[in-house]
């Protein structure tokens, strides 16, 4: 694989002085707290200025290098040179529960080809646009119900239970073959483990409960008796002929469990808050249809929920944007902030639903990037393209000051979103 660009060749690295010239003082503390919920830590624009590559100190106290262009961001995550691998000494996780789920569960999402390309290749045709396009009535269908729902009650609703929880919760349990009244059990202990207020014990105990008890359960009357669904046709291809073992599956059940409906889940209600904080843009999309597939694009740049920032350990030293990043050193390319970058939006910081901002990395970058990216904006589509045309007066029940964000997650997002019409 070529290396990008902008990354230093190894001759280049012989030569480097190790750290960073733009680097002065002690690591900052990571993550950093907002000043505005729809906007990321105001230090990340200072970084992306003037120390693009810069120390930073996570929960454990260890140190690792945060990129906040998105030439950087976009380099390091195509580096062969960077690694996924969870299970490697010193790799910067998020908070004790996701540290520990995803080293001892691990999916294709924490592994590096030719492992990640192998593992991958077992799903990538459960999510392809043709596939993803079938179901596109049955979310059609979903979110015409639960809008139908919440005019039929009246206002106030509560939009994340009501909607934007709702239809990603739904479809995932249908594609995987999930009981929906099950949807308690397994949000709230995913909420627990992304938690970075969990200790590492109740961390512990919670993945026990959702993968060896309830997935591994799952799995275990699925292999018995396979159906029509996602993890009976992963069991019967790739279980029975020995590429997956029983541990993989529920590996496997678990990734697409919890980011098949946290991610789609957040964004939904975080787009639904960033147009109503900007009237005009709402009013041009009411206007004009035409202008959704556009407006979802923006609302995944301008929103981009997965604020935790992509993790990664570097395999060998690299030279970058005039740092040495030492092998074994760990990395966050942190894909809000360079959502951000003036370099590749003009005037990032304004919501523009008539950009083009395809280019956007919301859904990551290279093999890593999302598998259900389309399943994610078949969702969004048909909630943005229905929600405000049949509540046209949708409104916020509260002010902006009384809603929870939440900050301490692995997923960013609002607790609840009150609205009214």
């Amino acid at each position: 694989m070529a290396v990008p660009a902008n990354v230093g060749s190894s001759d280049q690295q012989a030569g480097a002085v190790a750290g960073c010239p733009f680097h002065h003082g002690a690591a900052s503390a990571y993550p950093m707290p907002r000043d505005y919920p729809l906007d990321p830590p105001p230090p990340l624009a200072d970084l992306r200025k003037d120390q693009p590559i810069s120390r930073v100190r996570l929960w454990n106290g260890q140190e690792a290098w945060l990129a906040t262009r998105y030439d950087d961001v976009r380099a390091l995550l195509t580096d062969p040179r960077v690694s996924a691998d969870t299970t490697r000494p010193d790799f910067p996780g998020h908070s004790p529960g996701m540290s520990l789920v995803r080293s001892r569960y691990r999916t294709f999402m924490s592994m590096d080809p030719p492992d990640h390309t192998l593992h991958r290749r077992m799903l990538t045709a459960e999510f392809t646009v043709r596939r993803i396009d079938q179901l596109r009535t049955r979310i059609q269908e979903i979110v015409d119900q639960r809008i139908e729902a919440m005019l039929d009650k009246g206002p106030p609703a509560e939009l994340v239970e009501d909607l934007a929880l709702a239809l990603p919760s739904l479809i995932i349990c249908d594609l995987l073959g999930i009981p929906y009244e099950d949807q308690d059990f397994f949000q709230s202990r995913a909420a627990i483990i992304a938690s970075s207020n969990t200790s590492p014990e109740k961390a512990a105990e919670v993945t026990r409960e959702l993968c060896d008890g309830y997935l591994g359960d799952l799995i275990d009357r699925k292999s018995a008796d396979p159906q029509d669904d996602l993890l009976s046709r992963v069991i019967v291809a790739q279980f029975r002929s020995g590429n997956l073992d029983r541990h993989g599956l529920i590996s496997v059940a678990r990734q697409l469990l919890v980011a098949g409906h946290e991610t789609s889940a957040n964004t939904i209600a975080m787009g639904v808050l960033a147009l109503l904080e900007h009237p005009d843009q709402l009013k041009a999309l009411k206007d004009d249809p035409s202008l959704l597939n556009g407006a979802v694009e923006e609302i995944l740049r301008y929103v981009d929920v997965a604020h935790a920032g992509r993790r990664r350990i570097a395999l060998a030293d690299i030279e970058i944007g005039g740092c040495l990043i030492r092998k074994g050193d760990g990395i966050i390319a942190h894909n809000p902030s360079a959502n951000r970058d003036a370099r590749a939006f003009d005037d990032p910081d304004r919501f523009d639903i008539r950009r083009d901002a395809r280019h956007h990395v919301a859904f990551g970058f290279g093999v890593h990037q999302c598998l259900g990216q389309p399943l994610a904006r078949a969702e969004l589509q048909a909630v943005f393209g229905t929600l405000f045309k049949r509540i046209p007066a949708l409104r916020l029940a509260v002010p902006v000051s009384a809603l929870k964000f939440k900050d301490d997650m692995f997923v960013y997002g609002v607790d609840s979103l009150p609205i009214a019409w």
